[in-house]
């Protein structure tokens, strides 16, 4: 059981009458050769590391070592408990779990990379945020992390995900769609359904380029990550609502790839364009190297 498209996933859901993330135990149980209950309880410990990461990083009010991040996930966490934020409550701690989580990175902590770790807030913060709103068990947050991995696959070889060889693009971006695709599932939508939201997110995302300032993972990288986080929510209610992406998926992918390869270098993790050579991002980077 194995998938190299959208469309091919797509077939075997409704071959076989599976969720996505269904689909991805069984491909990886029959890949390994392992009981698929030994490939959940696996997916379970990096749940439980992502869960710890973002209590140790909502807590932590500490800069990370080179001083331009740390502490906004205790200011919005603060900021919330006044319940005057615009975007919800479910938006809001998706947004305070993906700083939290981005934070713990920049600090050197212990993250999940969902797909790499400049990514790595925007799927446990949109997970937990439901968790904590809606009450989702840590079961359903397993299987989301499957349907998260199996958007993920297909991206990665059909394109790339990191910022390097495609631009923030291919790491918020693809971060992005795979939590909103695992929120459509969670939220019992249909595997089409979380795919139409991958796609929505995806385009949206299509030509954000990576420019960290003094080549650092922190800005605007965090703040990508938050802002990811909330495109999620906003590209699986599309979904939901029976809205789709009247461009495939695939091509979607397809499309990002394409952008991709033509990006100039210096907008792909160099620190040589964009925010990384504005006057602040020069100064901060002189100060950072002395």
């Amino acid at each position: 059981m194995d998938f190299a498209s959208m469309e091919e996933l797509l077939a075997l859901c409704e071959a076989t009458n599976k969720s996505i993330a269904e689909v991805m135990v069984a491909r990886e149980s029959s890949k390994s050769g392992r009981p698929e209950q030994e490939i959940v309880e696996g997916m379970k410990q990096r749940l439980v590391r992502m869960k710890e990461a973002i209590d140790q990083g909502v807590a932590d009010r500490t800069l990370a070592p080179s001083g331009i991040s740390g502490g906004d996930a205790y200011k919005l966490e603060r900021y919330l408990e006044k319940g005057e934020q615009l975007t919800g409550q479910i938006v809001g701690d998706a947004m305070k779990f993906a700083f939290a989580t981005s934070e713990m990175n920049a600090r050197m902590g212990i993250i999940v990379a969902t797909p790499t770790a400049g990514s790595a807030g925007i799927l446990p913060g949109c997970l937990f945020s439901l968790h904590e709103n809606q009450k989702y068990t840590f079961e359903h947050l397993v299987m989301a992390l499957f349907t998260a991995s199996a958007i993920g696959y297909v991206i990665a070889n059909r394109a790339f995900i990191s910022g390097a060889a495609g631009g923030c693009q291919a790491e918020v971006g693809s971060a992005t769609a795979m939590a909103a695709a695992a929120i459509v599932e969670t939220k019992q939508g249909t595997p089409r359904q979380a795919v139409h939201a991958a796609a929505i997110a995806l385009k949206s995302m299509l030509g954000l380029v990576c420019d960290p300032v003094a080549g650092l993972v922190e800005v605007p990288c965090i703040k990508r990550n938050v802002l990811g986080s909330s495109l999620a929510f906003s590209a699986a209610d599309i979904a939901l609502a029976g809205i789709e992406s009247q461009i495939p998926c695939d091509e979607v992918i397809g499309a990002m790839y394409e952008i991709g390869k033509k990006m100039p270098r210096a907008y792909r993790e160099t620190a040589l364009g964009g925010l990384a050579v504005t006057p602040t991002g020069s100064a901060v980077k002189e100060r950072i190297m002395k």
